[in-house]
């Protein structure tokens, strides 16, 4: 039964998409069969793996507004073990789709509908990770109430915990009404630069703040992350060899460990 991990921060520019991509293809370099759900409707996860829209006949809004099966959505990369379900500007119209579907029907649970789908693909992946968009709304409380655990990346800047404390009460809302397993997985240091003194003030203040729900690995702020995506490619295929790949592949093996696989 695979584990459900939702990459959320409501906050844009701490390195979500970036850490789906690679935190999926490091899992599956690490023998895991791996599902990545896109759930940000600009796509960057679907477009970082080298998808386009002509690859796709359906996304993940058909899924989860009952378009089509889940299974006629998965697409499976040239990536070790990596599959993934794509997004479009589709997923933008869901709310919309939503309120018409709760007045035409007053059982409509509107934040549980991908939880549902994923019932049918569950014992088929040992990881399906979740790149949810930069705010706390609808599509991202299905990815919460879906979800065994969170990822939370937090950029090693200024104004790192901005909304953070939000965040964390969206969590409690769900776990106290819909899901009351959700639990942190772990908060993820990215984009640090050792140089600078904000770098690692930011990461006392995180670790003082989260204590050990800190990952160990710390993601540096480097480009080869930056290019990777560019070119359609998790970064431990662009650069098998880059600091990046390493820091990927121990958050994987962390990950993992915090399973007791």
């Amino acid at each position: 039964m695979a584990k459900v991990i939702s990459i959320v921060n409501q906050k844009g520019g701490v390195g979500k998409t970036t850490t789906s991509i690679n935190l999926a293809a490091a899992l599956g370099n690490e023998n895991k069969k791996t599902l990545l759900i896109d759930l940000d409707s600009q796509g960057n996860a679907s477009n970082g793996l080298g998808l386009n829209t002509s690859d796709f006949k359906n996304d993940i809004y058909d899924v989860i507004t009952g378009a089509c099966s889940i299974k006629d959505a998965i697409i499976k990369t040239k990536f070790k073990n990596l599959s993934v379900i794509p997004a479009t500007l589709n997923l933008a119209g869901v709310e919309v789709e939503f309120i018409k579907k709760m007045f035409e029907d007053q059982t409509f649970q509107q934040n549980n509908q991908l939880n549902m789908r994923l019932q049918d693909i569950k014992d088929s992946y040992d990881y399906i990770l979740i790149d949810c968009q930069p705010s706390l709304g609808l599509s991202t409380m299905n990815a919460l109430v879906a979800s065994d655990s969170v990822i939370i990346p937090v950029q090693c800047e200024y104004y790192a915990l901005e909304g953070i404390n939000q965040l964390l009460n969206s969590i409690i809302l769900v776990q106290s009404q819909m899901n009351p397993d959700l639990r942190i997985e772990g908060v993820l240091l990215t984009m640090l630069d050792g140089r600078t003194n904000i770098g690692l003030q930011v990461m006392e203040e995180v670790r003082k703040y989260f204590k050990n729900k800190v990952f160990n690995t710390i993601i540096p702020r480097l480009v080869r992350l930056v290019e990777a995506p560019s070119h359609g490619k998790p970064v431990n295929v662009y650069d098998p060899t880059s600091r990046a790949t390493l820091a990927y592949a121990n958050l994987a093996k962390e990950v993992i460990s915090r399973d007791g696989n």
